[in-house]
C-alpha cells in the first residue's frame, strides 16, 4: 500500500542529498508502521562510533544489506553510498538510521517536500518534539520484568488492572479522571486515584513513537525508542495490561551510580510513569563521547561553535580559580584562603560564614556569590528573621487578587528557593553556578524553615515529594548556598547537629585571619593612618568573649575619616553594643572601652625596636 502516504524525504548530513521513502499501512513485528526506503536513495558511507551499541538491531541491518549488496558504492552519487533496491524496514527511525548511520527520530526527520513530518500523518496527536520517559516495572510483576519481558519482547507495560477495555489511545485527562474514579472507586485512595491519572494519560495520550523510553533494572539505567502506539492485553489472572512497542539500544545499559546527577535525581522519583524531558539531552548523550555529539551536529548542519545541548547538560559545574585581583579587593591575607573556600564550597554545595559584628560575613558572601557565579544575576539574596517560615523561603497558600474579580483568594506561591532553583536548572543554566546567600540564617527557626529540604541539602541526587504541591522537587547540582550566621546574636551552639553535618563552617573572627589584619590591609591600600587598627586590636584585647569582639567593617566606611567621624562611629556604634553585651553588669563601658581609655594605653605601651637597636646591638 505504497500509495496510502505521500512520499517523505531524508536529508542526509553535512548537506548531502535526500533520500526517499514511503509509509506503510503495514506494522513490523515490533508495533511500528513499516517503512519503505526507496531505490536510488543515498546512504551515507560511515557510521558514527557509537552506532554500533547504542541501536544494534539497524546496525545489524546496515551490515547485512551492505554485505548483500542492497547498499553499495555506485558511479551516480561519489562520496556517498546508494539503495539500489527498495528496502522494507521495521519502522521509520529503522529507516533513517540505515541511511544516516546513527540513531534517528524518523517520526520527526522524515518530511515531504513541502516540509510537513511524518508524524502530521499519524492517527495520534503529534506537538512538539519528541520527549524522554522513565518507565517502572511494578513489584506485583515479579522479579526483573524488564530482563524477563520488556528487552527480550520489545515492549515497556503499565498495568490497568480495572481499567475499562474501551479507552482509547489519545483519551483527555478529564475523561480518564471519570473513568478512574468510576473503575477503581472502592479500591485505591484519592491520592492513588491523582497519581495513576497522570500515569494513565501519559502513557495514553502523552507518549508517542519515536519518544525515549527508559527503564531500570539491577542498578542499571536502559534506554530505547517508542515505536508504536498502545496495545492492551488481558493477563492470565484477567487484570489488564497496557502495552507500548519498543526498540531498545543494547542489552548493556547504563550503571545508575555513574549517571549524571541531574538524570539521577529525575531516576529516583518513585513513581511508575517519570517524565524525562527535561533530561532527555543527558539520555541522549549516553555511552556517546563529546567528540561524538559534535561530530553528528555539525554533520547536521549545526555551526562549528554550537555546542549540542547532550555535551553542555553532562558539563561539570566547575567554580573558577581565586585569583589576585580578587584578593586584593576583598583585601584578604592570602590566596590559600580563598582557595579553602571555594574547595568548601565544590565539596559540600552549602557553606555558612559565623563570627562577630561587623567581621564583613555579608560582605564576603556575595563578593564571592559574584565572583564564582559569573555575575550579580547569578546570585540571590534572603535575609532569615524569626517570623520566617517555610511557607516563605519555599511555597506555600498566600493571599493573591484575581485582576479581573478583584477578590482575594489563597493560592499556591513559590518563595525565593523554588523559583531561583526553577532559574538555576534551566536549559543553558545547569553548568552556571547559582548562589543563594541567606543573610542571618540563625535568627530563623531552621528546621521549620527548611522542612523536607534538610533531605535533599545532603542527598542532592534524590528527590523528595514537596509537602504543598505534591510535586517531586530535587536541588539542582549548581546551586549552592552561603550563609552568615551572628555568634553575637545567637550562638552557634544552638545549631543542631543535622545543620552541621549540612554546611561547612568557615570562621570570621578579629581572632584569626582573614578578619585580624583586614583592617590594617585596608587602610595601607588607602593609604590611611594605622591608628584604627590599633585602637581595634587594643579594644578586643579587653574583651574576654570571641562572640562579642568588634569586627572591623565599622571602621572601614568612608564617614569614619571624615573630621569627627571616628569619635562618632565609636560612641553611636560600637559602644551601644559593648554596653548591651555588659547589660545589668555594672560595667565602665566609656572607660574601659572608650576612646581615651584605649589611646591612652596605647601611647604607655613600648615601642617596637628600631632595626639595628635591641639586645644584641652595638
Amino acid at each position: 500500500m505504497l500509495d496510502s502516504y505521500p512520499e517523505f524525504q531524508l536529508r542526509l548530513p553535512h548537506g548531502g542529498p535526500s533520500a526517499r521513502g514511503r509509509l506503510l499501512s503495514e506494522t513490523g513485528p515490533n508495533g511500528s508502521q513499516k517503512m519503505v526506503v526507496l531505490a536510488g536513495s543515498p546512504a551515507r558511507p560511515e557510521v558514527v562510533p557509537s552506532f554500533p551499541e547504542r541501536t544494534p538491531s539497524s546496525h545489524r541491518l546496515r551490515e547485512r544489506l551492505i554485505a548483500d549488496g542492497a547498499i553499495r558504492e555506485t558511479a551516480t552519487r561519489p562520496g556517498w553510498l546508494e539503495v539500489v533496491q527498495d528496502v522494507e524496514c521495521n519502522s521509520p527511525s529503522a529507516a533513517g538510521d540505515i541511511l544516516m548511520g546513527r540513531g534517528c527520530n524518523g517520526w520527526l526527520e522524515w518530511k515531504t517536500a513541502d516540509g510537513r513530518p511524518l508524524a502530521d500523518f499519524l492517527d495520534q496527536v503529534w506537538s512538539g518534539p519528541s520527549r524522554a520517559w522513565l518507565v517502572r516495572s511494578p513489584h506485583s510483576s515479579g522479579p526483573d520484568l524488564f530482563r524477563r519481558a520488556w528487552l527480550p519482547d520489545g515492549r515497556v507495560s503499565l498495568a490497568a488492572v480495572r481499567l475499562r477495555p474501551d479507552v482509547a489511545q489519545g483519551v483527555s485527562k478529564d475523561q480518564l479522571r471519570t473513568f478512574v474514579e468510576q473503575d477503581y472507586e472502592s479500591t485505591a485512595l484519592y491520592t492513588e486515584k491523582v497519581q495513576l491519572v497522570e500515569e494513565l494519560h501519559a502513557f495514553f495520550s502523552r507518549m508517542r513513537p519515536g519518544d525515549t523510553v527508559c527503564a531500570v533494572s539491577d542498578g542499571r539505567l536502559y534506554a530505547g525508542e517508542i515505536t508504536g502506539n498502545v496495545e492492551q492485553r488481558i493477563a492470565e489472572d484477567g487484570s489488564r495490561i497496557l502495552w507500548r512497542p519498543v526498540e531498545w539500544g543494547g542489552d548493556d545499559g547504563f550503571p545508575l551510580k555513574e549517571l549524571p546527577e541531574e538524570l539521577r535525581q529525575k531516576v529516583s522519583v518513585r513513581h511508575d510513569v517519570v517524565d524525562l524531558t527535561t533530561v532527555k539531552a543527558i539520555v541522549d548523550g549516553l555511552g556517546v563521547t563529546d567528540k561524538e555529539l559534535v561530530e553528528e551536529a555539525q554533520a547536521d548542519g549545526a555551526g562549528a561553535s554550537v555546542e549540542p545541548l547532550a555535551v553542555i547538560a553532562r558539563r561539570e559545574v566547575e567554580l573558577p580559580e581565586p585569583t589576585e585581583v580578587l584578593r586584593e579587593k576583598l583585601h584578604v591575607h592570602s590566596q590559600e584562603w580563598l582557595q579553602e573556600v571555594r574547595q568548601l564550597l565544590d565539596d559540600e554545595k552549602q557553606l555558612i560564614f559565623y563570627g562577630p559584628p561587623g567581621t564583613g560575613k555579608t560582605f564576603l558572601a556575595q563578593e564571592l556569590a559574584e565572583f564564582f557565579g559569573g555575575g550579580r544575576e547569578q546570585v540571590e539574596l534572603v535575609q532569615f528573621h524569626p517570623s520566617y517560615s517555610y511557607e516563605d523561603f519555599f511555597e506555600g497558600f498566600r493571599p493573591r487578587e484575581d485582576p479581573g474579580t478583584h477578590q482575594v483568594a489563597f493560592r499556591l506561591t513559590a518563595g525565593p528557593l523554588r523559583e531561583f532553583a526553577e532559574l538555576a536548572r534551566r536549559e543553558g543554566n545547569r553548568h552556571i553556578p547559582h548562589f543563594l546567600v541567606i543573610d542571618e540564617i540563625n535568627r530563623a527557626n531552621l528546621a521549620k524553615v527548611f522542612g523536607e529540604l534538610y533531605f535533599l541539602l545532603e542527598y542532592r541526587d534524590r528527590s523528595i515529594q514537596l509537602t504543598y504541591s505534591d510535586e517531586d522537587f530535587f536541588l539542582p547540582r549548581n546551586l549552592f548556598i552561603i550563609g552568615t550566621m551572628n555568634t553575637a546574636d545567637r550562638s552557634i551552639a544552638l545549631v543542631d547537629a543535622a545543620m552541621r553535618r549540612r554546611f561547612a563552617f568557615v570562621e570570621l573572627s578579629p581572632r584569626i585571619e582573614p578578619t585580624r589584619g583586614l583592617l590594617r590591609c585596608w587602610l595601607k591600600a588607602k593609604e590611611r593612618d594605622s591608628e584604627p587598627a590599633d585602637l581595634l586590636e587594643a579594644l578586643n584585647a579587653r574583651i574576654d568573649d570571641p562572640d562579642f569582639q568588634v569586627g572591623p567593617s565599622y571602621l572601614m566606611k568612608p564617614g569614619v575619616y571624615r573630621e569627627g567621624g571616628l569619635e562618632r562611629t565609636w560612641r553611636t556604634k560600637i559602644l551601644p553594643l559593648l554596653e548591651e553585651h555588659h547589660y545589668g553588669e555594672g560595667v565602665d563601658s566609656e572607660g574601659r572601652y572608650g576612646l581615651p581609655a584605649l589611646r591612652k594605653a596605647l601611647a604607655s605601651r613600648p615601642s617596637p625596636p628600631e632595626p639595628g637597636e635591641g639586645p644584641g646591638s652595638e
